[in-house]
C-alpha cells in the first residue's frame, strides 16, 4: 500500500545510503547518499520512503530507518540545535552534523540565533579539512570525499593548496568570523581565533607583503582573546599560536628595516607562558611547532651588541654592508683587515643576526646565524684553513628549507694534535612530518658530524664546553 505524507525534508543519517528504484533491497542501485545529505520524502510505502534528491535531479527509495525526517519550524528548532551540539563532539560526523546546524539555521527565528550555532559550523568544518588533510587511512577516502562534497553542499567554503609536497585542506573560516561578530562566550571566541590563524593555512603563495598583513592580523585577532575565563587547555593554545605568530612578525621586522626586538620578545613571553605540565598529548606537536618558530627569531630578542662567545670581539667580527635591494653581504674583519679588504665576503637575502657572532679563542674559526626565511635559521661558520679564510653553511636539516633552526653552542679546542677543534652545535627541524631535535658535535674541518645525542647531557662534550650564553638563550632546552 502506498502512502501519501505530507512533503517533508529528511537528513540521512546512515553511511552509506542506496537509493533504489523500487522499494526493495534487491531493486538497481539508482544513487549512493551519505550521512548528512537532505532529501525530501514524498510518500512512504512499507518501509521505504519515496525521496527526491534535488542534488543528483533523481527520485529512488531509502529504508525508511536510513534517513531522520526534520521539521523546520521555530518549536523544533531546539531540538535541531541540540543534535548538532551532540554530533559536533563526534569526530568522523562533521557532514552530519553541518546539516542539522544548516537545518537550525532555516528553523530558527533569525532574532533567536546566536554566536552557538556558527561556532559548532565552525569546529565541525574545521575539523573535517584537518582530517582530509591528514590523510592517514586510504580506506576513508570516499568517506572523507563524500563528507567534503556533502558540506560544500551547504554552501561551506574550503581552501587547498600544496604544502610539502602533499594537499593541504583548509576551511576557510566563514563561521569563525561570525562568532567573533556575535556575544559569544570566552571560550567560543578563543576557538574560533585558533580556527582562524592556523598557519598550515597561510597559502603558500602568497608574497611577503600579503603574509605580512595577513599575520599582523592573526596576532591582533588573537591578542583580543581574553585569557582570563579560559581553561587551561585553551590558555595554552592560544599562547603557543600567539608565540608563533610573534616570531613571524620578528623576522618581517627585520626586512622592512625595523628592529624586531619588541615582536621577539613577545614570543619568547608566549612561549614561556605555556604550561608545559598541562598539555594534551595532541598539543605535543603544536607546541614543538611554536618552539622550533620561536627559535628561528629568538635573535630578534636580543639587541645587537649581545655577543654569546667567550672570546674578545676585538680579536674577530664581522659588518654588514647593503648591495642589491634586500642583499646583505658579510664581511669579516680582523685587526689588520678592514672591510675594505676583509678576511672573506658572503652575501645573503636572510636575515644576518649581527649579535649572533661568536669567534673561537683563536680567532679561527667565527659562528654566525643568518635566517632567510621566517621559519628558517642557518648557522654560517667561518672558519680559517691552509688556503685562506672560507665560508660553509649548516642548515637545520638535509631537507627544506621548511621549519626548523641549527644554532652554535660552543667551541671545542683541539686535543693533543690528536683531535682537531669542534663545534657544538643543536639543530631542530621538522622532517618528514616528525619533529627531530639533536645535540651534536661537529668537527670544524670538514663539518662532520662526530657524535650525536637527543639531550645535551647524552653527550660528553656539551658537559664541559657548551656556551653558558648559549645555554641561556636558546629553546632547545625546553
Amino acid at each position: 500500500m502506498l502512502l501519501a505524507v505530507a512533503t517533508a525534508l529528511a537528513i540521512v543519517g546512515q553511511d552509506p545510503v542506496a537509493l533504489r528504484a523500487t522499494p526493495s533491497r534487491s531493486a538497481q542501485q539508482q544513487a549512493q547518499l551519505w550521512p548528512g545529505e537532505t532529501i525530501e520524502v514524498r510518500r512512504e510505502r512499507l518501509d521505504y520512503l519515496q525521496v527526491w534528491d534535488y542534488r543528483r535531479e533523481r527520485g529512488g527509495y531509502v529504508p525508511t530507518s536510513s534517513v531522520r525526517i526534520v521539521e523546520l519550524d521555530a518549536a523544533h528548532a531546539p531540538d535541531l540545535l541540540a543534535t548538532a551540539r551532540f554530533l559536533r563532539d563526534t569526530p568522523g560526523q562533521e557532514a552530519l552534523g553541518i546539516a542539522y546546524v544548516a537545518a537550525y539555521l532555516k528553523a530558527a527565528p533569525a532574532e533567536s540565533i546566536g554566536a552557538e550555532p556558527f561556532a559548532t559550523l565552525g569546529t565541525m568544518a574545521d575539523r573535517l579539512a584537518a582530517r582530509i588533510s591528514a590523510g592517514t587511512s586510504k580506506a576513508n577516502d570516499a568517506r572523507l570525499a563524500a563528507q567534503l562534497e556533502t558540506a560544500r553542499a551547504y554552501g561551506v567554503a574550503f581552501d587547498s593548496f600544496e604544502r610539502e609536497g602533499r594537499m593541504q585542506l583548509c576551511y576557510d573560516g566563514d563561521a569563525f568570523g561570525r562568532v567573533l561578530a556575535l556575544a559569544a562566550t570566552s571560550v567560543q571566541r578563543a576557538e574560533a581565533a585558533l580556527g582562524l590563524t592556523r598557519p598550515e593555512c597561510v597559502d603558500p603563495s602568497l608574497g611577503p607583503m600579503e603574509t605580512q598583513v595577513l599575520q599582523a592580523w592573526q596576532a591582533k585577532t588573537l591578542d583580543a582573546v581574553a585569557l582570563g575565563e579560559l581553561p587551561l587547555l585553551l590558555k595554552n593554545r592560544i599562547r603557543m599560536r600567539r608565540a608563533g605568530l610573534w616570531a613571524a612578525l620578528a623576522f618581517a621586522d627585520t626586512r622592512d628595516d625595523r628592529p624586531g626586538t619588541e615582536a621577539g620578545a613577545r614570543a619568547l613571553d608566549e612561549l614561556s607562558a605555556v604550561v608545559n605540565a598541562e598539555l594534551t598529548d595532541a598539543d605535543h606537536n603544536a607546541y614543538v611547532e611554536a618552539a622550533v618558530r620561536v627559535g628561528a627569531s629568538r635573535w630578534a630578542a636580543e639587541l645587537p651588541t649581545t655577543s654569546v662567545g667567550a672570546a674578545s670581539a676585538a680579536t674577530l667580527w664581522i659588518k654588514t654592508q647593503p648591495r642589491a635591494p634586500g642583499e646583505t653581504c658579510v664581511k669579516l674583519l680582523d685587526a689588520q683587515h678592514d672591510e675594505t679588504r676583509p678576511l672573506t665576503e658572503r652575501c645573503t637575502y636572510g636575515t644576518v643576526w649581527v649579535a649572533s657572532a661568536t669567534p673561537n679563542k683563536s680567532a679561527t674559526a667565527l659562528a654566525l646565524a643568518v635566517q632567510p626565511l621566517a621559519t628558517w635559521r642557518e648557522l654560517w661558520v667561518f672558519r680559517k684553513g691552509k688556503d685562506g679564510w672560507s665560508v660553509r653553511v649548516m642548515p637545520p636539516a638535509a631537507e627544506g628549507p621548511g621549519i626548523g633552526y641549527a644554532e652554535f653552542a660552543g667551541w671545542v679546542p683541539p686535543v693533543n694534535g690528536k683531535k682537531g677543534p669542534r663545534l657544538l652545535v643543536a639543530r631542530e627541524a621538522r622532517v618528514n612530518g616528525r619533529w627531530q631535535r639533536s645535540f651534536e658535535l661537529v668537527s670544524l674541518d670538514s663539518l662532520a658530524v662526530i657524535g650525536k645525542a637527543g639531550e645535551p647531557e647524552h653527550l660528553s662534550s656539551f658537559y664541559r664546553w657548551q656556551s653558558p650564553a648559549w645555554k641561556q638563550l636558546t629553546v632547545s632546552l625546553r
